[in-house]
């Protein structure tokens, strides 16, 4: 059970501060926790850009905020981005915890498996209109996952790991050593799956540390969480194109309503609010921007699209004055 967010469905331009839980109560309980959601396949038109909606859940004593996202599909980096005031590790009981199952696609072709390192999350198009949506692990800094277009060139259940000199040095300096060859089983961090891609350094697999899912800690390999490796590895054909672009703001439409999603990483500057929106989509006919709305996305970073625009003469024009 979940409450969608009406101030995504109803009124979104204001953001998702103002959204309020209505009715019955809501208990994220351990029973509801027990096994994660699986992927949801989103369903959008050729001319939209913008998939999901938000909502609230009820935070329970025994759960941590990772547990609520995992059970979700969202990772470290993104509940925390959309939950300032809910400390990570103790929430507390009966807290409001926004799932921020909203997101605007990337700007790329749609097929295949697209990675977006700002919001480190990866798409998977069955098609240009369906797509399910995974949170990931990412490099760290001085081992970034590489920007580029790839293939998954091999496929392996119960991968072994055998960890680069460069990586075996690392362990060393804090006094652990690594084995040259780490078996499958519960102590690989490959996990139980993993797809190789053209640039063969790099890897697209599952962990057995599910808790650095959606933060940037890897050494440049793709982490998801084992429950999704699990659902996607048979659904990806060798040969499948791989895309991992960085866009830390995208834009999109969902029929009238334009949308901003903001992940700027930490320590990093925010382009002026002029240089967010291309100027195909500002100075095109019957498009009003509010800049205020864009303004304040990019003051939030919240991770979560705000409606900052629409196309004049479309229904939700009359909103304005209420929403903006």
């Amino acid at each position: 059970m979940r409450f969608q967010c009406p101030a995504a469905t109803d009124s979104p331009a204001r953001g998702l501060s103002q959204c309020r839980i209505a009715g019955a109560t809501l208990l994220a309980s351990t029973a509801l926790l027990a096994f994660p959601a699986q992927a949801e396949i989103y369903r959008v038109e050729q001319a939209d850009s913008v998939i999901g909606t938000p909502f609230y859940v009820k935070s329970s004593a025994e759960l941590t905020l990772l547990d609520i996202g995992r059970h979700y599909g969202s990772g470290y980096d993104e509940m925390q981005q959309a939950n300032p005031n809910v400390d990570m590790w103790v929430p507390g009981d009966g807290k409001d915890v926004l799932v921020p199952d909203f997101h605007v696609l990337p700007e790329t072709p749609r097929d295949g498996l697209v990675m977006n390192l700002a919001e480190k999350r990866m798409y998977f198009y069955h098609s240009a209109t369906e797509v399910e949506v995974f949170s990931v692990g990412i490099g760290r800094d001085g081992w970034e996952t590489p920007v580029g277009t790839y293939s998954v060139i091999e496929k392996i259940k119960d991968p072994t790991w055998t960890p680069p000199a460069s990586i075996r040095a690392e362990y060393e300096k804090r006094g652990e050593t690594l084995p040259a060859v780490v078996p499958a089983g519960p102590d690989n961090p490959l996990g139980a799956y993993a797809m190789r891609l053209s640039n063969p350094s790099y890897l697209i697999h599952g962990t057995n540390k599910p808790w650095g899912v959606g933060m940037p800690v890897s050494s440049g390999c793709t982490r998801m969480y084992p429950e999704d490796i699990e659902a996607l590895f048979p659904k990806v054909p060798k040969g499948t194109n791989v895309r991992i672009v960085d866009q830390p703001y995208k834009v999109g439409w969902r029929g009238d309503q334009l949308f901003l999603e903001v992940n700027i990483p930490e320590g990093a500057g925010a382009k002026s609010a002029e240089k967010v929106i291309p100027s195909k989509v500002a100075q095109a006919d019957g498009v009003s921007i509010d800049w205020d709305e864009v303004r304040r996305a990019l003051q939030d970073n919240s991770g979560l699209p705000r409606m900052v625009g629409v196309r004049q003469g479309a229904n939700s024009w009359h909103r304005l004055e209420t929403v903006f």
